[in-house]
């Protein structure tokens, strides 16, 4: 990895929702309407703004498939954009899980380069309810934000923010690796 590309990406860890990013990016479900975890949190956390957007797009496109990306509002939160992305239900790794979740960072990323946003940070999609081993899922996140990063301008900065001690290590290790 480059330097120019080592120093535009960075894990922190802590809560996403009161991180002063141009974008953050959520691990929605399908149905734009606010669910648990993260999602819940995002949704909670930015107000009734986010919602409506959600459900206008889910009017015009009948929601988001999985590996897809939409971009809303960021409501109250310190962020200005809240783009949303839906994982893969982790089903064993036999159902195209691995290039679905690459789609998911590939197609948020897409939406930062469309709309020159300077920085984003992602949570860890689809590893919770989801059930996405996690160790595999921060490796993919590495690789495809490396990939991007070594050959985009746009987002300068793209941030891993994860929760507990556990993910941190992975991501850590991802990054390291």
């Amino acid at each position: 990895m480059s330097d120019s590309t080592s120093s535009r990406l960075r894990v922190v860890q802590g809560d996403i929702t009161k991180l002063a990013a141009t974008a953050i990016v959520n691990a929605a479900n399908s149905s734009l309407l606010g669910g648990g975890g993260v999602d819940g949190a995002i949704h909670r956390a930015g107000g009734p703004a986010i919602l409506d957007e959600c459900r206008q797009i889910r009017a015009r496109q009948g929601g988001c498939k999985t590996g897809e990306a939409v971009i809303t509002t960021g409501g109250r939160l310190p962020a200005q954009y809240v783009i949303h992305t839906v994982g893969p239900v982790w089903n064993g790794g036999s159902k195209g899980e691995p290039e679905l979740l690459a789609a998911c960072y590939r197609n948020s990323l897409a939406l930062a380069l469309e709309r020159r946003l300077e920085s984003v940070a992602f949570s860890s999609i689809s590893t919770g309810v989801y059930g996405y081993p996690k160790a595999d899922a921060a490796a993919i996140a590495v690789r495809e934000v490396r990939q991007w990063l070594a050959t985009h301008e746009w987002p300068q900065e793209v941030v891993f923010v994860v929760f507990d001690e556990e993910n941190n290590r992975l991501y850590e290790q991802a990054l390291a690796g």
